[in-house]
């Protein structure tokens, strides 16, 4: 989601790599944390944090020193999207998706007409972020969010997730041992974080609680009414491969440009399945792999995607995944083959290069954002090679050159 990058699904099948480049210059805490716990104790019971809850969860509002490590190690992907989605999408994934959505039809048709969320789109999340339900975490959440909210890295923003933990429990719908998942805190079928379990949780099937643990209903509801809350246009699509030709203005394919579809097809894309949508509606040309990998129109919709995982390889796999389990076919990889990736001390030279360019990637942390992607395509603009976004070590040998 928005929130942390999902590390429960993605690391479970080994896609993340310690390392990165972030934790070589990671801060250090210097404060004492019991002093830094007491003052949290009296900020939570005057947040409302009832003294009976406190007490019953302070055994576990402890220091791990290992959620650290794991917080400094978590690496960056060097996967390209097909490789990243061959992985995640393995057989069983597509299948089972299949079954559950027919084994919960009759739940999925009332939460898509509460919400407007298709089945494919709830299951694709599901499937990727707990398994079905069957990868929830088995860290305590509470020594985490802790130690997360007393780090100097993102204190503050843990801090309201811990507090937000301890509202999940004074509101009854988890007990202080109930309380595992992820190390970075999130939890259940769809790895909410406490502060969107609190936000966008629902009691869908009536029982006074908002249980996304145990309750089917409540886990795949809350998930659709997430989704909803951060823009979900009902009934209309997300994500369509195309073919695109060599002659297209490759500086257009951006997530960030749209044109209306007519303006696409006039340039020569065609989707590969089905028809584009009649009238006006506006589009970006998503190039994940570049111009020799796969290519997606991405409607309005896919920006719910990248609201919910900021991972641009993780965004559009699950939005793939949904349109998988919606009947399209599996996705080109014609000309895949020539496509490789960088290395991450590659990718680290490259964005700073590029800063040396003037350009503004953020940290050089070796992890192909949306600000890099632009800046590349500027530098393949101006180096009048074809603007596709994607790294490459000729780019590199050419802004060594410049």
């Amino acid at each position: 989601m928005r929130k942390i990058a999902l590390i429960l699904a993605a690391g479970a099948i080994g896609v993340l790599t310690a390392g990165s480049a972030e934790a070589a210059t990671r801060c250090v805490n210097t404060g004492s944390f019991d002093v830094w716990l007491a003052q949290f104790k009296k900020d939570a019971l005057a947040h409302g944090i009832q003294p009976k809850v406190l007490a019953a969860a302070s055994p576990e509002l402890t220091f791990d020193e290992s959620v650290i490590k794991r917080d400094s190690g978590q690496g960056v992907f060097q996967r390209t999207f097909l490789d990243f989605a061959k992985r995640l999408l393995a057989n069983p994934r597509i299948p089972n998706g299949m079954k559950k959505m027919q084994e919960h039809q009759a739940l999925f048709a009332r939460i898509e007409k509460t919400y407007g969320v298709p089945p494919e789109v709830i299951t694709a999340v599901w499937g990727l972020e707990s398994d079905y339900g069957a990868l929830f975490g088995k860290f305590k959440i509470l020594p985490s969010l802790t130690t997360l909210a007393y780090d100097c890295r993102r204190g503050d923003k843990f801090r309201e997730e811990l507090l937000d933990a301890l509202r999940v429990i004074q509101r009854g719908d988890k007990r202080v041992e109930e309380m595992t998942g992820n190390w970075a805190g999130e939890f259940g079928g769809m790895q909410f974080t406490p502060t969107n379990y609190i936000k966008y949780g629902v009691d869908f099937d009536g029982d006074g609680h908002r249980d996304l643990v145990n309750s089917t209903a409540d886990t795949l509801a809350s998930a659709a009414n997430y989704l909803n809350s951060i823009g979900w246009q009902r009934g209309q699509p997300w994500l369509q491969e195309v073919t695109v030709p060599s002659s297209v203005p490759w500086q257009e394919a951006d997530i960030d440009t749209k044109h209306p579809v007519s303006k696409w097809a006039s340039w020569g894309v065609k989707p590969v399945s089905g028809a584009l949508p009649a009238g006006s509606m506006q589009a970006a040309l998503i190039l994940p792999m570049g111009r020799h990998g796969p290519a997606f129109l991405a409607y309005p919709n896919f920006k719910v995607f990248v609201d919910w995982n900021a991972s641009y390889v993780y965004a559009t796999t699950v939005a793939y995944f949904a349109t998988r389990l919606g009947g399209a076919p599996a996705v080109s990889e014609d000309g895949a083959t020539k496509v490789q990736s960088l290395t991450t001390e590659q990718m680290v030279e490259l964005q700073k290069l590029l800063q040396k360019r003037g350009h503004n990637v953020g940290e050089a942390d070796g992890r192909l954002g949306n600000g890099t992607r632009k800046a590349i395509t500027k530098e393949q603009v101006r180096l009048k090679l074809p603007a596709d976004a994607w790294p490459t070590t000729e780019l590199i040998s050419r802004l060594q050159g410049s």
